[in-house]
């Protein structure tokens, strides 16, 4: 978007009025009133009517008026996937920009990720506050990207095809809604290249399947020590890999990101992507991240085709890691030096159904490389 463009918009932007506002706050309301009622039903009407689906539809009730939306979308004078948005975040846990969410527009429904919290606003003053996450009741102005291109009109043209909502993908629960202000014109002059040598083309080269294998546990578990002996038996074998380390890629690409949760997030992200080009060049890639939440470690999953994705758990106790701590981060978390420390004052969810589950309290990091090659073998990976 040109200098002029961009200063009319901000402009039009710092407008934001009470009234604005106050429809933000009436859909709060209707998010509590919707809340409380369906905590009040009994468990047999909750089997008919989840409470986050009660949620979803009085919300898309109230912000997108959804017995017209169909016929408003019919012809939708603007498509892009990204865009610009006045958000309300509604959610308990806080909006952490580069996860995934589902986003309705209408009709419409696409997965979406806000990849910009440009700003939050103060609630009696509206004045643009520096933030890296929202909480409830929060409105923020933000950047939104979809994962294909949506029909939409600006919200003051076209309140209907205006509106949106976003979704956890998970609970599908609403936990955001939103107002579209404007589309991102680089999201229209961007376009996918296609090459004639292909993802087959180059593991045929490589001779052998390419395959992301991604190893989380807390920090001292021994994903490192054991992705290191899976590496050399690879490599051994005249199979073409390369490792992506936590620690390795924080020096280099993500040496700008903290530990904080929206940090965490956009970290994964960033590996994701590039362990996602590994695997389009052929390759083993093998991921060593902590990776503390469920919802990105999907999200990598997703990148991939379906059977190149290998969630590793290395499982070794908390404790047992702390008393380890070969880095010394442990005892500098206790202290207070080191905040935001996974598992101690930061949360780790715990894969709910990983490939492979390693005790690596019990079990060598060479006896447990072997283990991940005969896991390949049956799988195919190292045909």
């Amino acid at each position: 978007m040109h200098n002029v463009e961009t200063e009319k918009a901000y402009s039009d932007l710092r407008r934001l009025d009470a009234k604005t506002i106050a429809a933000f706050r009436d859909i709060v309301a209707e998010f509590a009133t919707v809340t409380a009622t369906a905590r009040q039903k009994s468990n047999a009407e909750r089997d008919n009517a989840s409470e986050s689906h009660a949620i979803g539809v009085r919300l898309a009730d109230t912000i997108a008026a959804s017995a017209n939306v169909e016929s408003a979308l019919a012809a939708p004078r603007q498509r892009a996937d990204a865009f610009a948005a006045h958000i309300m975040w509604l959610s308990e846990l806080p909006l952490l920009p580069g996860r995934t969410y589902t986003l309705k527009a209408g009709g419409q429904t696409v997965n979406a990720m806000v990849t910009e919290l440009k700003h939050r606003l103060a609630a009696d003053t509206l004045e643009h506050l520096a933030a890296k996450e929202l909480h409830a009741s929060d409105v923020g102005f933000v950047n939104v990207a979809t994962a294909e291109s949506i029909g939409f009109d600006p919200y003051e043209e076209n309140r209907h095809t205006g509106a949106f909502m976003l979704l956890d993908r998970h609970t599908h629960a609403a936990v955001a809604a939103g107002m579209i202000r404007f589309g991102l014109r680089r999201a229209a002059n961007t376009f996918f290249q296609a090459f004639e040598v292909t993802k087959t083309a180059r593991a045929q080269l490589n001779a052998q399947k390419p395959a992301l294998l991604w190893f989380t546990g807390y920090s001292g578990a021994g994903k490192s020590t054991i992705a290191n002996n899976l590496e050399k038996k690879l490599h051994a074998l005249g199979k073409r890999t390369f490792v992506l380390d936590g620690d390795n890629v924080r020096h280099g690409l993500n040496r700008d990101l903290g530990f904080t949760e929206a940090d965490r997030v956009e970290n994964i992200r960033r590996i994701a992507e590039v362990a996602k080009l590994f695997v389009e060049a052929g390759m083993i890639t093998i991921v060593c991240f902590i990776s503390p939440f469920q919802a990105e470690r999907e999200m990598a999953r997703e990148l991939v085709a379906p059977g190149e994705f290998v969630e590793i758990l290395v499982d070794t106790p908390l404790e047992i890691c702390e008393q380890r701590d070969p880095k010394g981060l442990y005892k500098k978390a206790r202290r207070g030096e080191l905040r935001n420390f996974t598992g101690l004052d930061s949360p780790y969810e715990r894969p709910s159904n990983p490939e492979l589950v390693l005790d690596a309290l019990n079990n060598s990091a060479e006896d447990l490389a072997d283990r991940i090659l005969y896991f390949m073998q049956q799988r195919g990976l190292l045909s």
